[in-house]
């Protein structure tokens, strides 16, 4: 619990995480219904797998957190991965379509459009998201943000159900260094899938997959580091890494309103 307690404050400190950083016990009970965040549950108790959710307030829909470690591959392998999406549309079978349809090439922040099968006889999904990454070599940790927003190049299909709310925060932190075998990692989630089942049925489709796809993204690291698949380096190709140059260059993002808030130079509503 400790290290989860680390890595939420550092989370918390680089200016990307706007929810309460650290799982509160269920013991604490729910809180007065003025607008304050609930309480998190424990859903899976595993030795390197923890899983919790809380209710969004105003909402049928819950927030995730998993605090996870792994012993066999490197933060770098795990990074990259993630982020590769050319190699996601070979080890998801969920990907119906992946392409970044903007970069900022000072920032490194991409806008992707994602479409992915959702459980028949659901619609498949689409979003549209930005995502930033940056990575602290001082300090020992990578940092993955992942948001909504609109952009005018990819209008709604009627052939998916867009998903319009979506947040995905995730802060690795290695337990030696970035390429030496394991690390731990805290990642914070939330979407609105659009769908008219009940609470229970979402979280229990949210609680069953978030595992399933953690464990795919770990034996694609796997299969990439045994079987030397050419992975895209992001570290090392970022053109900035998170430091005074770099956070004085996301300040004036960070100024703007929640609904516009996005990378450095990419900038939707």
């Amino acid at each position: 619990m400790k290290r989860l307690e680390e890595m939420s404050s550092v989370f918390q400190s680089s200016g990307v995480e706007h929810h309460s950083p650290e799982p509160k016990p269920q013991t604490e009970g729910t809180e007065d219904s003025a607008g304050k965040e609930q309480p998190w549950e424990m859903v899976m108790d595993k030795k390197h797998f923890k899983l919790w959710r809380r209710p969004i307030i105003g909402t049928h829909l819950y927030q995730y957190r998993v605090f996870g470690t792994y012993t066999d591959v490197t933060p770098r392998q795990f990074f990259n991965v993630q982020l590769d999406t050319e190699y996601r549309k070979k080890w998801d079978a969920l990907v119906i379509k992946l392409e970044v349809i903007e970069r900022d090439v000072v920032s490194g922040s991409e806008v992707l459009h994602w479409v992915t099968h959702f459980p028949y006889p659901m619609y498949s999904r689409d979003y549209v998201y930005v995502r930033r990454y940056s990575v602290d070599p001082e300090n020992n940790v990578m940092v993955l943000v992942s948001r909504a927003v609109e952009h005018p190049s990819v209008p709604e299909s009627p052939e998916f159900v867009r998903v319009r709310s979506y947040e995905s925060q995730m802060v690795i932190r290695p337990h030696k260094s970035f390429d030496e075998n394991g690390f731990d990692y805290l990642l914070t989630y939330s979407d609105n899938p659009q769908t008219v089942f009940p609470r229970y049925c979402v979280s229990w489709m949210v609680s069953s997959g978030m595992p399933d796809f953690l464990e795919k993204l770990h034996t694609a690291t796997l299969k990439a580091k045994n079987m030397e698949i050419k992975v895209k380096d992001y570290i090392s190709t970022k053109p900035l890494e998170i430091g005074n140059e770099a956070k004085a260059a996301s300040q004036p993002s960070e100024r703007k309103s929640e609904s516009s808030r996005g990378p450095a130079r990419i900038e939707y509503a």
